[in-house]
């Protein structure tokens, strides 16, 4: 009994300090805003995704876990902080490019990558960004950010990018 306690136990330190270790900084990102979308209710920032101090530009790319396309705890703040944005100027439109790593076949890969980008896109919406501002492409395989064959390249190339247009 006491050793099933103890084990629990270390299984909840072990979540809680994997959690503190987030990439995004979850508590810093702004949230879906209101007003204009232009400047950060916590801590002053100017949300403008074209100016490159702002989270906006600095944080635009969603990564993925190997053959998964659910948009992974972690990433949900960033994209609500672009989906905040958006809703605020409804006449700003993006393009959400959905890429894989370079294992699987060219058309498997087209297919997780559309995956990709919808799921965030679905996302989105659902925070009330209309969906005529946003519009999904795949590129699979053929855009790595990474060009090497290590599991740290696979994972920076397993992504869906957010783009503003102009």
């Amino acid at each position: 009994m006491r050793s099933r306690i103890a084990s629990r136990f270390g299984l909840v330190v072990i979540a809680a300090s994997l959690a503190a270790c987030s990439s995004v900084p979850l508590d810093e990102s702004q949230g879906s805003g209101s007003g204009s979308g232009t400047s950060g209710a916590s801590t002053g920032q100017v949300m403008d995704p074209f100016n490159p101090q702002s989270p906006l530009a600095q944080q635009r790319s969603v990564y993925f876990e190997f053959d998964s396309y659910t948009v992974p705890e972690q990433y949900r703040r960033l994209v609500e902080m672009h989906s905040g944005y958006l809703a605020s100027n409804p006449q700003q439109n993006i393009r959400i490019e959905g890429n894989t790593d370079a294992r699987g076949g060219t058309e498997y890969n087209l297919a997780l990558g559309q995956r990709r980008s919808d799921a965030v896109a679905r996302m989105m919406t659902l925070s009330g960004v209309r969906t005529d501002q946003i519009e999904t492409i795949s590129f699979g395989k053929e855009r790595p950010k990474a060009l090497g064959n290590t599991e740290a390249d696979y994972a920076e190339n397993r992504r869906a990018d957010i783009v503003y247009q102009r």
